[in-house]
């Protein structure tokens, strides 16, 4: 069986900042073509203390890179005695990523976190950096960031936010095939990290 872009897991993975932080979430379905590998997947990730991410595509692939950015993170701040700002754990997975630019890790990130203000960064496998106030990752992408184009406003409350998101995945599982069994939310703000899970 020859390993091409059908067989490549698709996911829908969402990042969103408000006026107080920043709410990640992705559904839980993982595919290999048109076989359901598990319905329980997580693709919510706590990379550092003040900064999480979301993937799709393989996620093996993004827990071993969460893994060694969290190691190289946590030795910085060991150094420096202060927190790593989210600008700088983007630069980091970006410089991770392509370093393996002639094997690329088969996953898209959204990284979010509080620096001056709440902001969240769109890796590609090549490591690409791209800022943005909401961003939509992988197969059901086109459907989420139509929902929250439509609504975004960068005045929004945890409230509005996670509404927003919760719709914005449940569109994508409306029409992908590749996305579903429930959402993993995972909430950044100045209080610290909050996870929370939903069951559709």
């Amino acid at each position: 069986m020859a390993f091409n872009e059908y067989y490549i897991p698709g996911a829908t993975a969402v990042g969103i900042a408000y006026k107080d932080g920043v709410v990640l979430g992705a559904e839980r379905r993982i595919t290999f073509g048109n076989y359901v590998l598990s319905k329980a997947g997580k693709k919510v990730f706590k990379v550092t203390d003040n900064v999480g991410a979301v993937c799709a595509g393989m996620v093996s692939d993004m827990q071993n890179l969460v893994r060694e950015v969290s190691v190289y993170a946590k030795l910085r701040e060991l150094e420096t005695k202060h927190a790593l700002k989210p600008n700088s754990v983007a630069k980091l997975m970006s410089v991770l990523m392509f370093e393996q630019r002639y094997a690329p890790l088969l996953t898209q990130v959204i990284l979010g976190g509080l620096g001056p203000k709440p902001v969240v960064y769109v890796l590609d496998p090549l490591g690409s950096v791209i800022p943005d106030q909401y961003a939509s990752v992988g197969t059901g992408a086109e459907m989420a960031s139509g929902v929250i184009e439509a609504s975004y406003t960068p005045n929004a409350t945890l409230k509005e936010a996670k509404e927003l998101l919760i719709s914005s995945i449940k569109a994508a599982i409306q029409r992908d095939a590749m996305s579903g069994n429930g959402i993993d939310i995972l909430i950044i703000d100045r209080t610290g990290m909050t996870e929370e899970s939903i069951n559709l």
